[in-house]
């Protein structure tokens, strides 16, 4: 394997950054700084491999589905579990956590928590396009809030990825969308003393608004959503947003194409034309999806 490996869209510091790696394994990462109206494009080449787990290479590097977006075999996906917030295993854990509410679109919202060091960047990885912290403590507080929130007032702790990409093509107006996250910042609030831990401070609603930092103003309607990519398929056009993993491309050919990023981690991935359109497969937005993650 020659080319790189790409590693997922991150949003350190409100902006969209796509990290790399060598596929053979040598030499440092880097990381492309992606800004919208930029022309970009990439061929896989072979198969895809396995991941890893915690930063660690896959012992037997396997082979893993194209459609999958988590690229981990089935170990390594265990191991990877084992060590996260999401598997309840570290119930010692020191750290200060934050729950959220977070909006996706109308009729969309859940709950959900991070560690407070990292502020609100798993918001804009999940795509929220708008969100309000609720409160602050420590992670079994935050744990219980959470079930709190599901049991009593029905929000859900994910909902499916698909569903999230094709509410960004008809998002109200951002009134709107505040207002429906301050209903329930308001439900969730009048909970205290029925079951809200002691230990979780409530911090007061504050929407906040991430339809410009993701670029969705000015991106239009999304036609078609790759679902995998293909030894020799290409991926090329202009970048007009990007929301949660999600590049938004304008291809000459098919329109808006929405790429998941966790779909091209484990490929071998080289240069290709940025005009060279989508030749990998794709579904209507709304039409169907991969297999949806820890989101």
């Amino acid at each position: 394997m020659s080319g790189w490996w790409c590693t997922g869209l991150r949003w350190p510091d409100g902006e969209p950054v796509l990290g790399w790696e060598r596929g053979d394994g040598t030499g440092p990462g880097r990381v492309s700084v992606l800004a919208y109206g930029r022309e970009l494009g990439f061929r896989a080449e072979g198969e895809r491999h396995c991941t890893g787990a915690r930063g660690n290479p896959c012992p037997v590097g396997a082979v893993v589905p194209v459609r999958s977006t988590g690229a981990r075999c089935a170990e390594c996906a265990r191991l990877d579990r084992a060590h996260s917030v999401a598997a309840d295993t570290i119930a010692d854990d020191p750290r200060t956590y934050r729950v959220y509410l977070a909006w996706f679109g109308p009729g969309m919202v859940k709950v959900g928590i991070t560690g407070e060091a990292r502020g609100a960047a798993r918001l804009r990885e999940q795509g929220a396009v708008v969100f309000s912290w609720l409160g602050r403590g420590p992670l079994m507080a935050a744990r219980r809030t959470e079930e709190l929130l599901r049991s009593a007032l029905g929000v859900p702790d994910r909902i499916p990825y698909a569903r999230k990409r094709a509410a960004r093509d008809a998002l109200p107006c951002e009134a709107e969308r505040a207002a429906e996250i301050e209903g329930l910042y308001r439900r969730a609030a009048a909970l205290e003393g029925a079951g809200w831990p002691e230990a979780l401070e409530r911090l007061p609603f504050a929407a906040v608004d991430h339809a410009g930092v993701f670029g969705l103003a000015g991106a239009g309607p999304s036609a078609r959503a790759v679902t995998g990519l293909v030894d020799g398929g290409v991926v090329a056009g202009r970048l007009v947003a990007a929301a949660g993993p999600d590049l938004h491309l304008e291809t000459p050919d098919a329109g808006i194409v929405v790429l998941d990023t966790r779909l091209v981690t484990g490929w071998d991935l080289v240069g290709a034309d940025p005009r060279a359109g989508v030749s990998v497969p794709v579904v209507a937005v709304g039409g169907g999806g991969v297999q949806d993650g820890l989101f």
